[in-house]
């Protein structure tokens, strides 16, 4: 990974606020649960706060494969990695803010909140600047719209 695509992903992931977290369900099969993303500094870790008693969190308990796409009007991400609920108090304090209450109104005490740390191991990214503006322009005027694909080792 060259220091300029890994600074582009760093970047594009620091933008977004929502994410989708993939796993496997017992069956085999793959679904993805939107989440807020946490923390907005990627150093190849992203960071959750999820019920412990939440889908995501009883698949990845089975199996820890897991994967992140965040999209926006003009960069997609796709991240592959492991997951896991962790026990840091410490953590879930520095993450903590009034908007998570909304989905745990018994505070961060409640016992079914968990903290879900997500290690990516590989990570794709597309990023097209200018978003819609560009590729409404490029459509009337039948130009292909120029973007950046990279693929990075985390």
């Amino acid at each position: 990974m060259t220091d300029d695509t890994h600074q582009t992903l760093t970047t594009l992931i620091e933008r977004f606020r929502f994410a989708f977290l993939t796993t496997v369900q017992t069956d085999g099969t793959l679904v993805a649960h939107p989440l807020t993303v946490q923390e907005a500094e990627f150093d190849g870790d992203l960071w959750f706060i999820i019920a412990k008693d939440a889908p995501a969190a009883l698949n990845l308990e089975r199996d820890a494969h897991a994967g992140i796409s965040l999209s926006s009007n003009d960069a997609w991400v796709s991240l592959s990695g492991t997951a896991r609920l962790v026990e840091d108090r410490a953590k879930l304090d520095e993450l903590w803010s009034p908007s998570v209450e909304a989905w745990f109104p018994n505070g961060k005490e409640d016992p079914n909140v968990g903290l879900l740390h997500f290690a990516a191991d590989g990570a794709e990214y597309w990023h097209s600047p200018g978003g819609t503006i560009v590729r409404a322009f490029a459509s009337l005027t039948h130009r292909r719209v120029e973007g950046e694909n990279a693929k990075v080792d985390l």
